[in-house]
C-alpha cells in the first residue's frame, strides 16, 4: 500500500508509485505487518484491509523470496494467540492445482485429508480434534462455510497462483470473524494483489490420472493516470478417478481491482466464480477397507478388485446401469459465485473506517439412487399411488438429487480510532442469507443415468400432482454481531494488553413443505455473549510471550429444524427435528512463547479446551414401537489439553527447514445415548478419547532454492484416530511423503522467470485411510451401563490418493 503525501493528487501519485516501481531492477516481495504504528492485536486482525505491505527482498514473479522462514512455511507472528501462516514461497512451488486445505497440512495441528491428487474433490481438516464444521473460513474477510450445515468445500475457493498466504489460528476466532460455527479456530485466506506494471502468468499442468489443467492471469498495471490497477484469471483443470470410474471438470475464475491513495485509503473488490462436475469417490467401511483395499469400489456388497488380484482384473461389476451404485448417478456439480469489497478509509489521523460487504451465491447437489415401490411409497402420513413417466407399479430405481441454492449477502463494519498507547475498537457484522434445499425424485434412463442431473424430467408424481421429495425446505438466517474491544501498549510496545466482547444474535426462520410434518413453520433465536482477553509481552527483540482466554460457539445447523427423509408408520420421517437443540460453546485458553531470532523463529503454545453441548447426529428408536429415526442432539461435555510447536529457519546455504508437532489429549466427558431396536440406554463413553483426534502429528519441510534450481521435501505424521465414542474401532496412523523439484530459466524475451516443476505426491504410494466420514458411537456390540446390549454400527472411511506426478510449465509475461 502506497505510503504518501494526502496532498497530492491521485494522478500524482499514480505517477509516482510508477516510477519508483520502475526504476528498481527487482520486483518488490510483499509480506503482512501490523497497521500504522498500532502494536499487535488480536482485535481486528482479521479483515484484510487491516494489512500493509512491506519490501522484504527479490521476488521472482510468483512470489518466491527465498528469504521466508522454513521455505514459507513459517512467518513471524505478534498476535497474543497461537497463529501459524503460510506464504508464496512455500504455495509458489506446489501443485498448483492443491486447494488451500491440501496446502496446510504441515502447519501445526492441521489434519488434513484428500481423495485425489488434484484437490478437486474437496476434502477435510480437522485442528486439535474439530473438524472444518466447527471452524471458520474466510477470504478477503467474507465466511465461505456453508450457512446451513457450516460445511467448507476447499475446491471451489480460489487458484493458488492467486493466493497470497494462509493463517491458520488454531484457536480461536478474531472479535471482527464474521462466523456463527467456530466453536475451534479460523482460517484466513488473502488473495495477491494486482501487479502496478502490465502482464501476467500463464501454467500449463499434466500428470497421473489424465490430469491436466490451464491457467492464464492478465494484470492491467495501473489503468490510465489512476491507482486503479486489476487482474483476470481463468484455470479449467480435468482429471479421471484413480479409483473406480468417474471424473472432475473443473472451470474457475477470479478478478481483483484495487485502488488505493493517501495515508492509508483502499478499495478493493474481488470476485470469485466457480463451476465443477465431478462424480463422488464411495466411502468404505472397515470391513470392505480390509478385504478390498485401495480397489474397492462398490461400499454395499459386490466385489471389487483387492490389494492382490492382478492388475487386470475387471472390478466394476456392480457399477453397471440398473444399479444404485452406479457411478453416474452420484454427481456433485454446483456453481459458486463469491464477492467481496474490502475497503479501508482513513477518516483523520486517529481514526480509520474498515468495511468489508461481501454477497454468496451457490448451487449444486449431491446426488444419489434408490429403489422405490411406487405401491407401497408413502409420502407423509397417507399411501398415495404415484406414477413416474409411464411406470404406476414395482421398485424402478429412483434419482434423487440434494439440491441446494444459497443467497448470502452480509457485511462487517469496523471503526479503530487509536490515540497515544490506546486502541480502541468498535463493529458491526451483519448478514441475511436465504438457503432452498430440495431432493426431488425423478427416473432413470435405460442407460442407467438420470434423466436431469439436477433433478428435472419426468419425477414422481402422485395422484394429487405434487412431486415427492425427500426434503423440501427453506431457511432464512439472519445475524446481527456487534464488538468492541480495546488494545492497550504499555513499557514501549513491549506489553500488550487486549479485552473484547462481541454479542451473536442469531434468528432464524425456516419452512418446511414436506406433508405431515410435525412442525411446517419453526424459528429459533440464539444470542451469545462471547467474551476474549489476551496478553503479549515481549521479553527482548527475540523472545515474547503470550496468554489468551476466548469463548467461541457453533449454532445447530439448519438440518436440526425440520423433518426429512422417508416417511414410515409409526414413527414419522426417518430423520426428526430438534428445534429445541444448544449451541455447541467453547473457552479456550492458550500460553505460548515464541523466540524470533535472525536466522531461526520458533512457537511452542500450550492451550486447553472446555466444551459443552457438543452437537451430534444420533439414532433414537421408540422403546414400545420400535420405530427409529435420525435426529440431532448435544452430546455433552469434553475436553482437551495439548500443545503446538513449529520452528523455521532463513536460508542456511540455500536451505530452509521446518518442524512442527502437535500433541492432543482430548477427552469424552460424558455418556452418550445410544438405542439397538427397542432398547434405549447409555453407553460408557466418559473419559474416552475423543473421535477425530490424534495424539501426535508431526510435520516435517525441507526447502532448496538458489534462485534457478529449487526442491522440496515434506512430510507429515498423523497418529492413529478413533472412529467411535466407544474407542473399538480407530484408523492407523500414517506417513504421506511429497517432493517438488523444479528449476527457474533466465528471462527470454516476452517470457519473464519462465520456470518447469515436478511434483511427486504420496511417495510410498501408501494405500491408507485417512478420514473418519460418519462417526458411530459404537463398532462393536457394547453393553450399556444399565445393561443392555447395543449393536454395533459402522463407521465409514475415505481413503487417501495415491501417488501422483504432475508437472508444470509457467511463466510470467
Amino acid at each position: 500500500m502506497l505510503a504518501c503525501s494526502t496532498s497530492l493528487s491521485p494522478v500524482a501519485l499514480a505517477q509516482q508509485a510508477r516510477t519508483a516501481s520502475s526504476s528498481a531492477a527487482p520486483t518488490p516481495a510483499l509480506t503482512r505487518a501490523s497497521v500504522g504504528d498500532a502494536p499487535p492485536s488480536m482485535l481486528g486482525a482479521t479483515s484484510p484491509t487491516d494489512e500493509k505491505m512491506e519490501v522484504v527482498g527479490h521476488s521472482y514473479g510468483d512470489g518466491v523470496t527465498r528469504r521466508a522462514l522454513g521455505g514459507g512455511l513459517m512467518v513471524n507472528q505478534d498476535a497474543p494467540k497461537s497463529v501459524s501462516e503460510i506464504t508464496r514461497d512455500y504455495i509458489a512451488k506446489q501443485n498448483p492445482a492443491l486447494n488451500p486445505m491440501q496446502l496446510i497440512a504441515l502447519l501445526p495441528g492441521a489434519n488434513v485429508s484428500d481423495t485425489d491428487p488434484m484437490g478437486m474433490t474437496g476434502g477435510h481438516i480437522s485442528v486439535r480434534g474439530l473438524t472444518e464444521s466447527q471452524m471458520g473460513f474466510t477470504l478477503e474477510g467474507f465466511p465461505i462455510n456453508d450457512i446451513g450445515n457450516f460445511a467448507v468445500y476447499p475446491q471451489e475457493i480460489v487458484d493458488s497462483e492467486n493466493l497470497r498466504t494462509v493463517r491458520l489460528a488454531q484457536g480461536s476466532a478474531d472479535l471482527d470473524s464474521p462466523h456463527i460455527s467456530a466453536s475451534g479456530g479460523v482460517v484466513d485466506m488473502y488473495m495477491i494483489d494486482p501487479r502496478k506494471t502490465m502482464g501476467g502468468q500463464v501454467d500449463m499442468t499434466y500428470g497421473s490420472f489424465n490430469a491436466t489443467r490451464g491457467f492464464a492471469r492478465f494484470d492491467t498495471g495501473y489503468i490510465g493516470h489512476t491507482n486503479l490497477r486489476a487482474y483476470f484469471s481463468y484455470s479449467q483443470g480435468r482429471q479421471d478417478h484413480w479409483r473406480g470410474p468417474g471424473y472432475e471438470n473443473k472451470k474457475h475464475g477470479e478478478m481483483k481491482i484495487v485502488n488505493d491513495w493517501g495515508q492509508g485509503n483502499r478499495v478493493s473488490l474481488a470476485v470469485v466464480g466457480n463451476s465443477l462436475q465431478n462424480d463422488a469417490y464411495p466411502s468404505v467401511t472397515m470391513a470392505s477397507w480390509r478385504k478390498w483395499g485401495n480397489g474397492f469400489v462398490n461400499p454395499i456388497g459386490g466385489s471389487g478388485l483387492g490389494r492382490n488380484d492382478p492388475p487386470n482384473t475387471v472390478y466394476e461389476q456392480h457399477f453397471v446401469p440398473g444399479d444404485g451404485n452406479y457411478y453416474k448417478l452420484h454427481p456433485n456439480p454446483f456453481t459458486n459465485i463469491y464477492a467481496s469489497m474490502p475497503s479501508t478509509f482513513t477518516l483523520t489521523d486517529h481514526l480509520t473506517l474498515t468495511e468489508t460487504p461481501y454477497f454468496w451465491y451457490g448451487y449444486g447437489n449431491g446426488g444419489g439412487a434408490y429403489a422405490t415401490s411406487l405401491t407401497s411409497y408413502q409420502y407423509g402420513a397417507t399411501k398415495i399411488g404415484g406414477h413416474i413417466g409411464s411406470l404406476s407399479s414395482g421398485s424402478p430405481l429412483l434419482y434423487n438429487p440434494s439440491l441446494t441454492e444459497t443467497y448470502r449477502p452480509g457485511a462487517t463494519t469496523k471503526l479503530t480510532w487509536s490515540y497515544g498507547p490506546n486502541r480502541l475498537m468498535v463493529g458491526y457484522w451483519f448478514e441475511y442469507s436465504k438457503q432452498t434445499q430440495t431432493a426431488p425424485y425423478g427416473l432413470v434412463g435405460p442407460n442407467g443415468t438420470a434423466f436431469d442431473v439436477w433433478g428435472g424430467g419426468p419425477n414422481l408424481v402422485l395422484n394429487n400432482g405434487v412431486t415427492a421429495q425427500y426434503r423440501n425446505t427453506l431457511t432464512q438466517t439472519v445475524v446481527h454481531t456487534p464488538f468492541i474491544g480495546d488494545s492497550l501498549s504499555l513499557l514501549h510496545d513491549r506489553l500488550t494488553i487486549d479485552a473484547g466482547l462481541k454479542y451473536s444474535i442469531v434468528d432464524r426462520r425456516g419452512a418446511n413443505y414436506l406433508p405431515n410434518v410435525s412442525q411446517k413453520y419453526v424459528t429459533t433465536n440464539y444470542a451469545e455473549a462471547l467474551p476474549t482477553a489476551a496478553a503479549r509481552y515481549k521479553i527482548n527483540a527475540e523472545n515474547q510471550v503470550f496468554v489468551s482466554v476466548s469463548t467461541n460457539y457453533r449454532m445447530p445447523t439448519n438440518y436440526a429444524l425440520y423433518d426429512s427423509g422417508s416417511y414410515y408408520v409409526p414413527g414419522g420421517y426417518s430423520t426428526k427435528a430438534n428445534p429445541n437443540q444448544q449451541p455447541e460453546i467453547s473457552i479456550s485458553e492458550e500460553a505460548g512463547w515464541r523466540y524470533q531470532g535472525r536466522l531461526v523463529s520458533s512457537s511452542l503454545t500450550y492451550f486447553h479446551y472446555n466444551f459443552t453441548n457438543r452437537l451430534f447426529t444420533q439414532t433414537v428408536t421408540d422403546p414400545v414401537s420400535g420405530a427409529y429415526w435420525t435426529t440431532n442432539a448435544n452430546g455433552g461435555g469434553e475436553h482437551s489439553d495439548g500443545f503446538d510447536f513449529e520452528i523455521g529457519t532463513r536460508p542456511i546455504y540455500n536451505i530452509r527447514p521446518y518442524v512442527s508437532a502437535e500433541y492432543l489429549h482430548a477427552v469424552t466427558d460424558s455418556n452418550l445415548q445410544a438405542s439397538s431396536g427397542k432398547v434405549v440406554d447409555y453407553l460408557p463413553t466418559a473419559g474416552k478419547i475423543a473421535p477425530q483426534a490424534p495424539e501426535w502429528q508431526v510435520g516435517f519441510g525441507l526447502d532448496y532454492d538458489d534462485g534457478h534450481r529449487f526442491g522440496s521435501f515434506n512430510l507429515k505424521y498423523v497418529g492413529k484416530q478413533y472412529a467411535t465414542f466407544m474407542d473399538d474401532q480407530h484408523i492407523p496412523g500414517y506417513v504421506r511423503m511429497n517432493i517438488a523439484l523444479g528449476y527457474r530459466f533466465s528471462s527470454m524475451g516476452m517470457f519473464k522467470n519462465p520456470s518447469i516443476r515436478l511434483n511427486l505426491q504420496n511417495l510410498s504410494n501408501a494405500g491408507y485411510l485417512n478420514w473418519i466420514n460418519s462417526v458411530q458411537t459404537n463398532a462393536t456390540n457394547t453393553r450399556g451401563i444399565f445393561g443392555n446390549m447395543i449393536s454395533a454400527k459402522a463407521p465409514t472411511y475415505t481413503i487417501a490418493s495415491p501417488f501422483a506426478a504432475i508437472a508444470t510449465v509457467s511463466s510470467d509475461f
